[in-house]
């Protein structure tokens, strides 16, 4: 009977032996596994942060654009030119930042709290300069009551009607009433880069200021 226990127990150690390798074998595949499946996790989750933070920085991008406007004040202003602003800016604004209204401004000719929009220009008159519209046409647009044409409102397209104004003259005109807020008198068109006596003579009827 004693050796019936020996045997068999010498047969459940071998047994036992032989399985722990087994089972040795299937824990370490179960652990291999729940590392690749946590490491995939990790992966995904770090792809789905940079994708966040490249959405976060277009949407802000596209919101700073949002929020900003461009304006082109011109005429009797002390520095004339294309300003950006805030998006909601008003006129007071825009004339603020081109350093304020010259000395012979028609200030009662804007109104100051009106909002601006992009893009949009902005004419400040002098005293007394008439810039009354046709119907239907923006104010500081070429007056046709006479005839003649406002060279300080007039577009380029309305210069180039002029006797011997092609488009380089008429850029020339515009460049130089931005630059020195507009034409105090006709005469004044000849200090203009390639406008002399010659030309002058051929305009002088049909402008004004």
């Amino acid at each position: 009977m004693l050796d019936r226990l020996r045997i068999t127990g010498c047969f459940m150690c071998m047994v036992l032996v032989l399985g722990l390798p087994g089972c040795r074998s299937e824990g370490t595949e179960e652990v291999r596994e729940l590392d690749e499946a946590r490491s995939t996790q990790e992966e995904a989750g770090d792809n789905a942060e940079e994708e966040a933070q490249d959405t976060e920085g277009k949407d802000t991008e596209e919101t700073g654009r949002r929020q900003e406007m461009y304006v082109h004040v011109c005429g009797q202003v002390q520095r004339p030119g294309v300003y950006r602003l805030p998006a909601g800016s008003r006129v007071f604004e825009a004339v603020e930042a081109a350093g304020g209204m010259c000395e012979g401004a028609d200030g009662s000719y804007l109104n100051q709290a009106e909002a601006l929009s992009d893009g949009q220009q902005l004419y400040v008159p002098a005293a007394g300069e008439d810039i009354r519209a046709p119907s239907g046409e923006k104010a500081g647009a070429e007056v046709k009551d006479d005839g003649r044409v406002d060279i300080n409102t007039a577009a380029k397209e309305e210069l180039m009607t002029l006797n011997g104004i092609g488009e380089a003259r008429a850029d020339s005109i515009i460049k130089y009433r931005e630059e020195h807020g507009g034409f105090q008198s006709i005469e004044e068109l000849k200090e203009v880069e390639g406008i002399k006596d010659g030309i002058f003579n051929k305009v002088k009827d049909q402008i004004k200021v």
